[in-house]
This record gives structure tokens, C-alpha cells and sequence, in this order.
């Protein structure tokens, strides 16, 4: 599909992107810049990359295609770095949990220039991070979700479509504004709820820790994210996680509520409309 294309930060979205890049032969040429001089000789290592660069310009300079795989907080900093770096009409993507900032302000980068961005989301991931971690089929099966601007060219949007597509995921497109609501309930708020959870339990005794089976480890297995990488995603994305919560609190006291009066009735419809929805998930 690509004659070449670079992505910048292999971590574990960013290698397991350049594995199912190589294995799928969507590009003859992978090109990877990371931050570090010992990250760079690593990727010099493998396979799937075919050079590294020490400067994100550089790294960029004749790339068809550009996808930024770095954490939320670093994503519009690059754009700035590279812009004037990129090959014309070169294509311009990432992988960020959030959607708004970022692309509002490419669309500001963006609109005086040939190349193009078209913001992605993977919903496809883990609790453990980096290159060590990365494998080829992380992202078959995962849902992706494109959020063009409203100046976005069809065909462009038809191109980063196939893209993901070919390599297994199921893709919807829909705004930024409308992605960063979602992902808030579907993603964020989850994360948050594991996290807390396991910030209740360890003020509690110890003990109880080595008796837990295998329900709570299912449950907050997510609270297992990195801190940092997470503070990032909250940050950028505070106003609809907090809608998020709002909602969440009040459904929680339907069956607080439900339990004070002891209402079986009540107690069954809640659990077992949560079960219908688990059910539900793919």
C-alpha cells in the first residue's frame, strides 16, 4: 500500500504496528525513530524495521505514510516537529486514546500544507507496555475508530480505512468530539474504576490479598496500566470522563438504593442487565 512509511515511538502499539505492517507487506520500507539512542539500536535488531532515525524529521523526510505512536501528551508536539519535514502529500495518523485536542490543533498544522491528518484510535492494547511486549496480531479482531475533520478528502479517509482494515481491525469513523465521549464510558471509566477499586482494597488488611480468586483479578486486570501513560489520558480527556463518572454514580446508587431497601425485585433487574450487556460485548 505504502512505498514507505515511519512510525514514531515503537513502544507496544508502535512495534506491533511496524510486525503486522511487515507481515501484511503493506510497505517496502519501515522506518522508526524512538527517543532513545538504546531504543533505536533495538529496533535496528528486528525484522520489521529497515532503518532508524535519531530525529523525528529525519525519520519522516520521505515517508508516504506517518503514524505517531507516542503517549497523548507528546502527540501535538511532534506534529509541529515534523510538519515542515514531511513529504508532500504525505499522509499523517496516530494512535492516541484521545481525539479532540490533537486534531483540532493538526487541522490548525495541516490546512496551509499538502500533507494530511486523520486522526485513529485502536481499541487494541494491554496492561504490559513496551517493544517487549509487541506482537503482530494485536490488533485483529479490535474495533478502530477514524475521526476525520469535517474538510477531511474522502479518499484519504477510504485509504486510512484500508489501512487498518487490512490489518484485522473493524473500523468506524465518527468525530473527535464524539470519540472522546465514547471512549470516556467505554474505556477511561473502566480504567478508573479498576484503579480505584484497587485503591479502596489496599487500605484494607493485607491479608485478604491472597485470597481474592480469580473474579477480582479479571476485574481490575486494567489497573495494571501504566500511571503515567494513564494520567496523560484523563487529563486530555477530563471533561467527558467526568460526565462519565456523573453517569456512573448515578447508576451505582440505583442499586445502593435498591440494596438499603432490600428490594430483590430491584437488585435482580440491575444484575441482570449487567449480565445482558457482558453478554453482549464481542
Amino acid at each position: 500500500m505504502f512505498q514507505q512509511i515511519t512510525i514514531l515511538g515503537p513502544g507496544l502499539l508502535g512495534a506491533s504496528l511496524a510486525m503486522a505492517i511487515r507481515e501484511n507487506s503493506l510497505a517496502e520500507q519501515i522506518v522508526i525513530w524512538a527517543r532513545s539512542p538504546e531504543s533505536r539500536e533495538q529496533c535496528r535488531q528486528q525484522g520489521w524495521c529497515d532503518a532508524t532515525f535519531a530525529t523525528p524529521q529525519e525519520a519522516v523526510a520521505d515517508s508516504d505514510l506517518v503514524l505517531l505512536c507516542t503517549p497523548v501528551n507528546t502527540i501535538v508536539s511532534l506534529l509541529e516537529k515534523i510538519q515542515p519535514a514531511l513529504k508532500k502529500d504525505a499522509l499523517v495518523s496516530d494512535v492516541g486514546s484521545t481525539k479532540a485536542l490533537i486534531c483540532n490543533k493538526a487541522h490548525q498544522l495541516f490546512q496551509e500544507t499538502s500533507a494530511t491528518f486523520l486522526g485513529a484510535h485502536p481499541m487494541a492494547g494491554s496492561d504490559q507496555t513496551g517493544m517487549e511486549n509487541a506482537r503482530p496480531d494485536l490488533f485483529k479482531g479490535a474495533a478502530c475508530i477514524l475521526t476525520p475533520l469535517p474538510d477531511s478528502q474522502i479518499s484519504t479517509n477510504q485509504q486510512l480505512t484500508t489501512f487498518w482494515k487490512s490489518l484485522g481491525t473493524r473500523v468506524t469513523v465518527v468525530t473527535p468530539e464524539t470519540h472522546d465521549a465514547i471512549v470516556a464510558h467505554i474505556s477511561h471509566l473502566p480504567h478508573i474504576l479498576a484503579s480505584a477499586l484497587c485503591s479502596y482494597l489496599a487500605q484494607k488488611d493485607s491479608s485478604w490479598q491472597s485470597l481474592a480468586g480469580g473474579g477480582l483479578k479479571d476485574t481490575t486486570r486494567i489497573a495494571a496500566g501504566d500511571p503515567d501513560l494513564w494520567k496523560q489520558i484523563l487529563e486530555q480527556n477530563r471533561n467527558e470522563i467526568l460526565q462519565a463518572i456523573d453517569g456512573f454514580e448515578q447508576q451505582l446508587n440505583v442499586l445502593k438504593t435498591a440494596l438499603t431497601k432490600n428490594d430483590p425485585q430491584e437488585i435482580h433487574s440491575q444484575l441482570e442487565q449487567g449480565k445482558v450487556y457482558r453478554d453482549q460485548l464481542t
